[in-house]
């Protein structure tokens, strides 16, 4: 009896964890990479950004998701403290290396206008701006690289992948076409990778959500003249530690975007917060703004833009305190792999 018992048990147990247990891994919408591979692939010619062609970006959720909380707190690199530019010259845009032609001492960048891209209502928040990049980066070693999971997925990725420095806007209207050679690196190697943003039913009821999603890569060559950023070795990030943000939103040149704060820490491998960042922000270093240290690297989030009733698209906006908050990697699961 006891064994038929058993049997029946097993004939109902079996379907719900089925159920429960995921299929193959996706990456999910929300991602915070600007562009999949092949966004612009409609880009022709060998041109710079001034002459490449203005097409628009692909199709994205433009669900009722916010991106924005509060008052948008994005701010070019002359717009930013002189402590912060400091910060983001050792931030890195992560490009396609079909945009990125070399010309003498100077890189070509193929961009296109992020107004058009996006289809912005008139007087977005730099809408006359180039996009290009995919992902952000930040130095944290004399040729070491810290990234997002989802940006470098393999060697074949890093392959195609060039790591800039210096896409910025250094005064008003000034919009970078080129940068020098010189600030171009190629991602050599891939010293450390994970990306698990399915982890299963018990796994993520435990940990609290998805797991870890960073990648650490290193490059063909030191870089010189910048300096790796400092970590925050054994942080335990709290609920209302002030935040700021530095990396590439929609592959727009280099912003700082701060007044935001730790909202949920208790997740075991990220916190949530109320960082004003869109995809492309993907990868970028998230910064305690106390220590000037970087407190983990931002990964995922909400919706970019919502339509509005006029046709065109806005930057979704909510209270500083609504929607679901943007996820960062705490900089604990990987601090052990960096030197």
């Amino acid at each position: 009896m006891k064994i038929k018992y058993l049997f029946m048990a097993a004939a109902i147990i079996t379907p719900v964890y089925l159920l429960l247990e995921p299929g193959p891994a996706r990456p999910p919408a929300d991602l915070r990479d600007a562009v999949s591979d092949g966004a612009f692939g409609e880009l022709s010619g060998s041109g710079a950004a001034s002459a490449a062609p203005e097409v628009p970006a692909p199709e994205t959720d433009r669900s009722s998701a916010k991106s924005i909380y509060g008052d948008d707190d994005r701010l070019d690199y002359y717009e930013a403290p002189a402590d912060m530019r400091a910060l983001a010259d050792s931030v890195v845009s992560l490009w396609n290396s079909r945009w990125v032609r070399a010309d003498g001492e100077k890189a070509n960048l193929f961009t296109v206008r992020l107004g058009a891209a996006e289809s912005l209502c008139p007087g977005e928040k730099f809408a006359d701006q180039p996009i290009g990049a995919f992902c952000s980066g930040t130095l944290v070693g004399d040729d070491i690289v810290m990234t997002a999971g989802h940006c470098i997925t393999d060697q074949a990725k890093c392959d195609a992948t060039r790591m800039i420095f210096g896409f910025s806007v250094p005064s008003a209207g000034a919009y970078p076409a080129s940068v020098p050679l010189s600030d171009v690196y190629s991602c050599k190697s891939i010293i450390k990778r994970d990306l698990d943003t399915h982890p299963g039913f018990f796994a993520s009821v435990f940990n609290g959500g998805p797991g870890p999603d960073f990648a650490l890569v290193r490059l063909d060559r030191k870089v010189a003249g910048r300096r790796p950023l400092p970590i925050h070795r054994g942080a335990k990030p709290s609920a209302g530690d002030p935040l700021f943000v530095i990396g590439h939103p929609v592959g727009l040149p280099v912003k700082v975007a701060g007044n935001a704060k730790v909202r949920d820490a208790s997740p075991k491998y990220f916190f949530k917060a109320d960082l004003d960042t869109f995809g492309g922000n993907s990868g970028s270093a998230v910064f305690n703004a106390r220590t000037r240290q970087i407190e983990g690297i931002l990964v995922r989030g909400d919706t970019d833009f919502k339509p509005s009733p006029a046709g065109c698209n806005v930057a979704a906006v909510m209270p500083q305190d609504g929607g679901k908050g943007e996820a960062v990697t705490k900089i604990s699961v990987l601090e052990k792999y960096i030197p």
